[in-house]
């Protein structure tokens, strides 16, 4: 299979890296820009498009409410353009969607593939809503993750983000792990199955969960304070989502991810190895230096 990946960021490259020995081409091309979209397809002549790009926000979602034009160009218009061109062309459409467009845990169900969106709190959360409606009339493959976490500690991982703030909120959410995303990914692909799916791994966590088992197992002097829904809101621009996704839809495919407790302590006994590994070449380097000098 040819692949081409629009969008070179964390999740572009952690796709190409995933497709290592696959013939996969990355692009980083304005995908608002339909001539550039063409030109692309025209070179690289790809079976399956993954999209990868979009703005999520940097350093949060906060920015795509001060950022419309660019937030609505790429998290709409783009996949659009995507949609479009693939559909013509005859060549299969992988787009990254988000869990993001519900609140709450739906009575205890989650929410499924085909329950409305709730949550309109966010411009971010808007697009992405308006994506998957538009993009629901093509033959296209939408994969929801949540709250990515990786195996490495990246600045896009949400345990990075976590361990930026003195001060977290803590409510019960869905979290996906890359890693996994990238497996179900590949195993949808394979199935040649196309809609809506939601990826998260199995199991509810919060926030306040996260950095105990981080403090518990990677750095016991971290220090943390949780506070509420309401504090936060009034030094945001805008609202978070918090919810919890059902993937009942995923299992039924064979497709069964880890739970999500038991695959954080997985990563983050990677991440202490890691983080022994960096101290103790940290500490070589310093003796080292401290020789040449003398």
């Amino acid at each position: 299979m040819k692949y081409l990946i629009f969008g070179n960021g964390w999740l572009g490259k952690k796709f190409q890296k995933y497709l290592l020995f696959s013939n996969t081409q990355m692009t980083d091309i304005n995908i608002s820009n339909k001539n550039q979209i063409k030109i692309a397809i025209d070179t690289y002549k790809p079976e399956i498009v993954i999209n990868c790009a979009g703005k999520t926000g940097r350093p949060n979602i906060d920015w795509c409410e001060e950022n419309k034009i660019a937030t609505f160009s790429s998290n709409v218009i783009g996949p659009f353009n995507l949609a479009e061109i693939c559909s013509k062309e005859g060549i299969k459409l992988v787009h990254l969607s988000s869990g993001c467009i519900y609140e709450g845990d739906n009575n205890c169900k989650g929410f499924s593939e085909e329950d409305k969106p709730n949550f309109f709190g966010s411009y971010y959360s808007k697009t992405k809503i308006l994506a998957e409606e538009i993009l629901s009339e093509f033959d296209v493959l939408q994969l929801r993750l949540r709250m990515p976490i990786d195996e490495q500690l990246g600045e896009r991982s949400l345990v990075s983000k976590l361990l930026k703030y003195e001060k977290i909120i803590s409510l019960p959410n869905s979290v996906t792990i890359i890693e996994d995303l990238l497996y179900a990914a590949k195993r949808l692909i394979d199935k040649e199955k196309t809609g809506i799916y939601n990826i998260t791994n199995p199991g509810i966590i919060t926030h306040e969960e996260i950095m105990n088992l981080y403090k518990e197992m990677v750095d016991p002097s971290l220090k943390f304070e949780i506070f509420s829904l309401e504090k936060m809101l009034k030094i945001t621009k805008a609202e978070r989502s918090n919810c919890i996704l059902n993937t009942n839809k995923l299992q039924n495919e064979g497709i069964h991810l880890p739970e999500i407790h038991l695959r954080l302590r997985e990563i983050f006994e990677e991440y202490k190895k890691n983080k022994k590994e960096s101290e103790k070449a940290l500490k070589h380097l310093k003796k080292v230096k401290k020789t040449k000098k003398n």
